[in-house]
């Protein structure tokens, strides 16, 4: 099981993920979100990080060779599109991601050419009918309202290649409880064996 914690923004963030046993950690590069990290802040944190976790960077509508140049730079393991961005913009050899808002059960999604899709909810922290993204045979992140309350629900109904999680375990965007967030990858990890 893939475990995400997206939004990270600060050190202290991303080692309690690492230490609780994410997986991948998000960093997102969407200046207008409210967990914006800009690339010189990045570039102090994630060198620092262990290989061993994955250092995913989220943009949104950004030019291909701009988000090319940034993943490089940075040592990004993937790419995640959350935009109107397809996979086929980029050059080979790049890992993408390719999110979707689910907003009907019609399935947009299908056979995308990402090494995984994303499934988010309607709008930031909202869940979605997890039906629809249930045994379509592509690598599915689950996102979405996803919460230490529901995850491991989430993960029995859908059976996903992994989950993201982002603001329903933050104190303040931008800012994990720590807490919340050890609470949600012990169940996301138990989940699944």
């Amino acid at each position: 099981m893939m475990v995400k914690i997206c939004g990270i923004t600060n050190r202290d963030d991303a080692w309690a993920a690492i230490d609780g046993g994410a997986s991948a950690l998000g960093f997102n590069f969407f200046p207008q979100s409210p967990r914006y990290l800009t690339e010189e802040r990045a570039a102090a944190l994630i060198p620092e990080l262990p290989d061993t976790v994955w250092k995913v960077g989220v943009f949104v509508d950004e030019p291909a060779h701009c988000v090319a140049e940034i993943a490089r730079r940075l040592g990004l393991d993937v790419v995640q599109l959350h935009g109107r961005e397809t996979p086929a913009q980029y050059p080979a050899g790049f890992r993408i991601w390719k999110a979707f808002r689910v907003q009907s059960s019609v399935p947009e999604w299908l056979d995308c050419p990402a090494e995984a899709v994303l499934l988010d909810g309607p709008a930031s922290g909202e869940p979605f009918d997890w039906s629809v993204a249930a045994g379509n045979g592509q690598r599915i992140i689950l996102a979405g309202g996803l919460s230490p309350e529901n995850v491991a629900e989430a993960i029995a109904r859908v059976r996903p290649w992994g989950v993201d999680v982002c603001s329903r375990i933050e104190s303040a965007p931008g800012r994990k409880d720590h807490g919340r967030m050890a609470t949600f990858l012990k169940a996301a990890l138990a989940a699944l064996p």
